[in-house]
């Protein structure tokens, strides 16, 4: 048996028939079995958008070649003795905790939220009464914050290879489209991720995992520098190894351990607002036409870095999606996007952010428990606004113009309302003319951008803090506390998170 790949340009709404006949007219031969190894999608020629399909062909017509090995994660399953709490069931804790319990420790997660079917509906009822639910929100519960987004699959991390392909097996495995093996951006959709979760939960449940849902972490109890237990709103658990991926959000819990002696830095991060536009218009600057046979949705990354001004970039891009109310307290109010596996949504929004140092932005040296308390701060002044979860906004003309032209009701995927604000007072003056001038870049990059809105405030794209960590993930100046995922400073995203959590629970396995 042969093997051979080849590169194929294919229609936009190619099927299996394609595939074939392409490869069969390249090769020259006729039997054949083919497999998709990567597919990314060529937009730079309006007049020919296609699929750029690598293709793996096996035959007996073919002489020589074979597969390039997928890289293996080799577990170290053996009966080990020791316990293992791990905090938050995020994609950085699960799988730490999912790998930790097949090399044989016992291992229960902790999780301040509750489990995803509670979730779903309590999410809901927030969205209708406006009453906030600090057990089922975007940003606490089953599967963390990533739950409730858009599912995106990529990640800039490097060196991941053999932690991304167990991830996305794991998650195939669970019931995902088997395209997140080979697509260049593949993406689950919240719809999916609730499914997937749950799934995958059963399933550490049947391997002996324990998850303990609605239970918060509160305290931790030190002997020197081992922790010997935690303290929750459920009583004291003992454990010998704690292992910590609460997520970005989780104020008290950083607090905590900072008063417990956990060391952070501080690093950058990024602020600004989502921007909102119809998908139509996405897709006409993108692809020349409101719609395209066997695509979606069309999606965009910009950036803008002007001399002397902040870096700006748009992130978490999600089309065909909405504006979901994710503040994680009930006197906050911030967004973040989601999407549905199908894309089939009237709008597309994208975070639209500068970064900055905390120094920068304090015009002084701060510590991380004061960017801390300057981040919550900015989150409740935008509830404080309306004193409601009305999204403040604005259109992108006019906080370009910082005056108000337009107060007539606006069309929105956002499900709590809007109100005017003049969103260019709202944040500090050199995120707002970073910003500014970001926004007149991509109106030049992509037509009609110009034409969006504002909602604010975005402040989840990363976090202000950093753990100071050895290499294995593990708190300096501690022998058993480790801490993992977006919540460490380490990593942004369902695959970074998750690969970290890997890292770290197979570093875990190796010493014990």
């Amino acid at each position: 048996m042969g093997y051979r790949e080849l590169n194929l340009k294919l229609p936009t709404d190619f099927d299996e028939r394609h595939l074939k006949s392409s490869v069969a007219k390249k090769l020259h031969i006729k039997n054949f079995k083919v497999e998709i190894v990567g597919q990314s999608l060529d937009a730079r020629q309006k007049n020919f958008i296609h699929w750029q399909v690598r293709a793996g062909v096996f035959s007996e017509e073919l002489k020589g070649g074979e597969p390039e090995p997928i890289p293996d994660l080799v577990i170290p399953c053996k009966k080990r003795k020791k316990k293992v709490l791990v905090l938050g069931s995020g994609p950085a804790g699960f799988f730490a905790a999912w790998i930790l319990r097949k090399a044989g420790f016992e291992t229960t997660i902790l999780e301040r939220g509750a489990q995803v079917e509670k979730r779903s509906l309590g999410i809901a009822e927030f969205e209708q009464t406006g009453i906030f639910n600090p057990l089922c929100n975007y940003a606490f519960g089953e599967g963390g914050a990533g739950t409730f987004s858009d599912g995106k699959l990529t990640s800039r991390s490097k060196h991941i290879s053999r932690e991304k392909q167990f991830i996305l097996k794991t998650y195939i495995d669970a019931g995902a489209p088997p395209e997140i093996a080979y697509l260049s951006h593949p993406h689950l959709g919240s719809d999916n991720l609730r499914i997937i979760v749950k799934k995958l939960r059963e399933a550490f449940i049947r391997m002996g995992g324990v998850i303990l849902f609605e239970t918060m972490l509160e305290d931790v109890q030190l002997e020197g520098g081992k922790v010997m237990a935690v303290v929750t709103g459920k009583g004291i658990i003992d454990t010998d190894i704690l292992l910590l991926a609460p997520g970005h959000s989780s104020y008290e819990t950083y607090r905590m351990l900072m008063r417990r002696g956990v060391p952070f830095g501080l690093k950058n991060f990024a602020l600004g607002f989502r921007a909102e536009h119809r998908q139509e218009a996405i897709n006409l600057a993108q692809w020349g036409q409101t719609s395209l046979p066997g695509v979606k949705a069309a999606e965009y990354r910009l950036t803008s870095n002007r001399d002397g001004r902040l870096p700006v970039f748009t992130f978490c891009m999600c089309p065909g999606g909405m504006v979901a109310p994710a503040t994680a307290y009930a006197s906050s109010n911030i967004v973040n996007g989601m999407s549905l596996y199908e894309r089939n949504g009237v709008f597309a929004n994208a975070a639209c952010v500068a970064g900055i140092h905390p120094n920068q932005l304090a015009g002084k040296e701060i510590s991380p428990a004061e960017s801390l308390d300057f981040l919550q701060a900015l989150e409740e002044s935008f509830f404080r606004f309306s004193n409601s979860y009305a999204a403040p906004y604005c259109t992108i003309a006019d906080f370009l113009n910082q005056k108000h032209t337009h107060s007539a009701d606006m069309a929105t995927s956002y499900p709590m309302g809007l109100i005017d604000a003049p969103l260019w007072e709202m944040l500090p003056a050199p995120i707002v003319g970073a910003i500014a001038d970001g926004l007149r870049d991509f109106s030049l990059k992509l037509k009609g951008y110009e034409r969006g809105i504002l909602l604010g405030l975005e402040s989840k794209t990363s976090s202000p803090v950093q753990a100071i960590r050895n290499g294995e993930g593990k708190c300096e100046n501690f022998e058993n506390l480790y801490i993992a995922g977006e919540g460490s400073g380490y990593a942004g995203g369902i695959v970074s998170s998750a690969a970290d959590g890997i890292r770290i629970a197979m570093g875990i396995a190796a010493k014990y």
